[in-house]
């Protein structure tokens, strides 16, 4: 009986593990054109790498950067699994190396107008991504529309791109502004984090974060920290014109050296994250906080 005791509690604690698991991760930027799909792409391919099962959520409706830098073009997306009765499985399409993603396409725009069921639902079906994944990125759209503002005030990790242009300096901040004054969001209960990418060096990257850091943390309240730079690098824009993720196609270049720095970091620093802020289930609930 006590061996039998002994196997259930196993077995118990290895479910209650699978449940509370999976990092949820938003990657976002003040604007378009900054790199962020990239980012996305590259750090789940070394994520991959590192033994971990990953898919990425391309939430950027209209613009589905994924899968053209996937050179993958999914059969269905989240609107099949919200109003075709499509099984998750289905919705999740193979990117290189076995990276799963799934196209939000017109599902991202239709998310905000759900019923109460439909919500329950949703929620139910994406839940499944536990037992599939260990970390699920969320490419955000650019900018500040009220999805991408649901996604990012219910992850508790976000990692914001940002380039040294002045716009996209300015729109960060914009973005974190807007952020900061959400109903609901929580500063002290979410890690906000900066990648300064096409930056020609590290001190113009720190410089970079340093600038912005200063007004973020003076006027929004927000803890912002460093991740790290991507150097501007010619690999990247031969990668892409090959619709291959620069990861795979130039694993020595300076930027997937830099990548892989990166994966490492946001690895080894799973436990900042606080318990009742891991998992799919709970990340939903919190998008979905105002309609349930």
């Amino acid at each position: 009986m006590d061996q039998a005791e002994n196997l259930r509690n196993i077995i118990k604690k290895q479910n209650q593990n699978i449940i509370t698991n999976a990092r949820v991760i938003a990657v976002t930027s003040g604007k378009g054109g900054v790199g962020k799909s990239s980012v996305s792409i590259n750090l789940a391919l070394q994520f991959t790498k590192m033994g971990k099962k990953v898919i990425i959520l391309d939430a950027d409706f209209g613009l589905a950067n994924i899968e053209v830098m996937f050179g993958v073009i999914p059969k269905y997306n989240l609107s099949d699994l919200m109003f075709k009765g499509k099984e998750l499985k289905e919705i999740i399409t193979e990117g290189p190396e076995g990276v799963g993603f799934i196209s939000g396409g017109s599902g991202i725009a239709k998310l905000v107008n759900l019923d109460k069921e439909q919500i329950k639902r949703l929620v139910n079906k994406l839940s499944e991504l536990e037992e599939l994944a260990d970390v699920v990125i969320i490419d955000t759209g650019a900018g500040i529309s009220p999805s991408v503002m649901e996604f990012l005030m219910a992850s508790p990790e976000t990692i914001i791109v940002t380039t040294p242009e002045p716009t996209s300096i300015t729109d960060s901040y914009a973005l974190l502004k807007a952020l900061s004054i959400c109903d609901g969001f929580k500063p002290q209960e979410s890690r906000v984090r900066m990648i300064a990418n096409k930056v020609s060096s590290e001190a113009e990257g720190r410089n970079l974060y340093e600038k912005l850091s200063m007004v973020v943390s003076k006027f929004l309240n927000i803890d912002m920290e460093y991740l790290g730079i991507i150097p501007q690098d010619n690999s990247i824009t031969k990668a892409v014109m090959k619709q291959k993720p620069v990861s795979l196609m130039y694993p020595n270049a300076s930027s997937t050296k830099h990548f892989e720095r990166i994966a490492s970091e946001i690895i080894d620093d799973a436990e900042k994250i606080p318990t009742h802020k891991r998992g799919i289930r709970g990340y939903l609930k919190n998008v979905f906080a105002k309609k349930l």
